[in-house]
Parts: structure tokens; C-alpha cells; sequence
């Protein structure tokens, strides 16, 4: 793979990333990208002491069939979409093989709370790794069965309304992460046909503790109006180039992952920015994206500042 005209799936079997597999579908077809699965392994070794001690490496060829078993029921599952859908199996740590090969891809989409490969490990290794080093943007979808119809993917329907985007919601600080993932929420938003409502926190009010360093002297009001006016700001200013999208704007009292995680439970999409200072992004990768990508209620994705300068562009995710 080394086109930017595909979004890049991690699966492995499990009901988390089936779900995630839909995800993509939908996404996929919102942008006219095709899909490119792959699930990835590594061999074990156990320490042999009929070998003095050494490592005696399983045979890798049922590993593999079990990885190709895998893609093939997940291609399967995708084919009624009429996607273009490419697959392979990899071998080396998930995270590093994801990283790899996000250098020629759109968009990474990862699925949480599954069982085994990716899912197992999506809210420790992945969930951080990927997201802070991928050179492109990352989704990571929460594991939820579709419609109330039970936790077998088999009998759900692919990428039909469970899938869709139509409330997006993106966390704004003014730092350079933010405004990276601002461009790419106005460019979802276009290609969703989605609402997008902007959203800045402000942990200065009571019980928020973030900052009750701050004089009493400070009014909370005119500092909520201050970041207000900021908003307004850089959220004109990225507008200019997308005169047919209307962006909501809200100051809020409040930390970026409270604020996140209980508008996660309204909308279809949350975008962050890693790699900021203060705000959402500051934390990002830390307590607020944790929280967030623990505890969201609809896909999030992450957005790094840094895959603008290592050559990625928003456009290609528009499609």
C-alpha cells in the first residue's frame, strides 16, 4: 500500500473490530477511498528446557492462516459494500506494523473492546502509541453493539445508519494541534454533510480546581467572553476556506476531557488535536486523551499537527 486513497483497519477477529470495519466502510465511502485491512502478528517463543535454556519459536504457518482467516472473514463482510477492499497479514507488533503503514494511508480507524490482537491491548499500547506517532489522522471506535441487535457483528448490518456521521464536535485551544484538527473537522463536516459545533473549555469556575490559583480579582465572566472572542477567531479564520460550512461555537466551564466525553454521548465523531499547549490538545495523550478514548461514547478521532510538516494533507482525507 502506498497510496493516500485508502483508510487503514486493524482487525483481528474480534466483535470490536468488526465494528470498527463498519466504521471504516461508512467513512470510507463518505470520502471515495477504498479500504485496506490488515492484521498483524507475532510469534511467540517459549523458553525450551529441553534445549538448554534456549528458545524454541513456534511454527508461524497456523499463526498466519489464523491471521489470513481473519482478513478473509473481514473482506467477506465488507464486499456487499462495494468498496474497494485490499487486505494483508503482517507480522511485528501491531502498533509498529499501524505506524508503518500510515505513512501511505488517509486515516487509521482501530476498534476498542474487543478480545485478543489489536482490541486487547487498544486502551494501553495502541490507543496512546498510535495516535501520538501515526502519520496520519486515527479513529478509534468504541465497541457497542449495533441497534440492540447482540454483540454478534455477523448479524449486524454493514456501515448503514449505525455508522453515519451527522453531529461532529471538535475541541479548539488555539494551539497548533487544535487548529490542525479544526481543518480536519470542517473537512469531515463537508464530506458527512454534518453539523460541526466547536468547543472550548474553561476549567476556572467552581469545582472545576484546575486553576483556583487564579486571583479573586479575576471575573469568570470576562474570561469565558475573552476565550469566546478568541474562538470566534480561529474558527473564522479556518473558515475562509469553507464558505458552505457553518461551525456552533461554546465556551464552557469546564477541563477538555469532562467536556469531550459528555459530548461524545451527543454527537457521531469527536476530533482532537495531540501535541498542543493547554487545553484539549495540551493534555492530549495524557489524562484527556485517555479519559476521552476510555470512556467516549462515539468515534474519536486524533489529529497531530505534525503530519501536515511529514507531508500528509487534509485534502487527501476529503477525498
Amino acid at each position: 500500500m502506498t497510496h493516500d486513497d485508502v483508510v487503514l483497519v486493524g482487525v483481528d477477529g474480534s466483535p470490536a473490530s468488526l465494528h470498527a470495519a463498519d466504521w471504516a466502510a461508512a467513512f470510507a465511502r463518505a470520502h471515495g477511498l477504498g479500504l485496506h485491512l490488515v492484521c498483524s502478528y507475532a510469534v511467540p517463543s517459549f523458553t525450551a528446557a529441553a534445549l538448554d535454556g534456549g528458545y524454541a519459536a513456534l511454527d508461524d504457518s497456523a499463526i498466519a492462516d489464523g491471521a489470513r482467516a481473519v482478513l478473509d472473514e473481514a473482506v467477506a463482510r465488507l464486499v456487499p459494500t462495494g468498496l474497494r477492499v485490499t487486505s494483508a497479514v503482517a507480522t511485528g507488533d501491531a502498533t509498529a506494523v499501524l505506524i508503518d503503514l500510515s505513512r501511505g494511508a488517509a486515516a487509521i480507524v482501530v476498534g476498542t473492546r474487543g478480545r485478543g490482537g489489536f482490541a486487547e491491548r487498544l486502551l494501553g499500547t495502541v490507543s496512546s502509541a498510535l495516535p501520538a506517532h501515526a502519520h496520519c489522522p486515527t479513529v478509534v471506535v468504541p465497541f457497542r453493539a449495533a441497534n440492540g441487535e447482540g454483540t454478534d457483528p455477523a448479524m449486524w448490518p454493514v456501515a448503514t445508519g449505525h455508522s453515519q456521521v451527522r453531529r461532529i464536535v471538535v475541541g479548539v485551544d488555539g494551539s497548533p494541534a487544535a487548529e490542525a484538527a479544526l481543518e480536519v473537522a470542517l473537512r469531515e463536516a463537508e464530506a458527512w454533510g454534518a453539523e460541526l459545533t466547536a468547543v472550548a473549555g474553561v476549567p476556572v469556575g467552581t469545582g472545576a480546581g484546575l486553576l483556583a490559583w487564579l486571583p479573586a480579582a479575576v471575573d469568570h465572566e470576562t474570561v469565558l467572553r475573552d476565550v469566546a472572542e478568541g474562538l470566534d477567531v480561529v474558527v473564522d479564520r479556518a473558515l475562509e476556506g469553507h464558505p458552505d460550512v457553518s461551525v456552533r461555537r461554546h465556551v464552557l466551564d469546564g477541563t477538555g476531557a469532562a467536556l469531550l466525553t459528555e459530548f461524545s454521548t451527543a454527537v457521531d465523531l469527536v476530533v482532537v488535536g495531540s501535541r498542543g499547549r493547554g487545553g484539549f490538545a495540551g493534555l492530549l495523550l495524557g489524562s484527556t486523551s485517555q479519559t476521552v478514548l476510555h470512556h467516549a461514547s462515539c468515534p474519536v478521532m486524533v489529529v497531530r499537527s505534525a503530519v501536515r510538516d511529514e507531508g500528509w494533507a487534509p485534502g487527501s482525507v476529503a477525498g
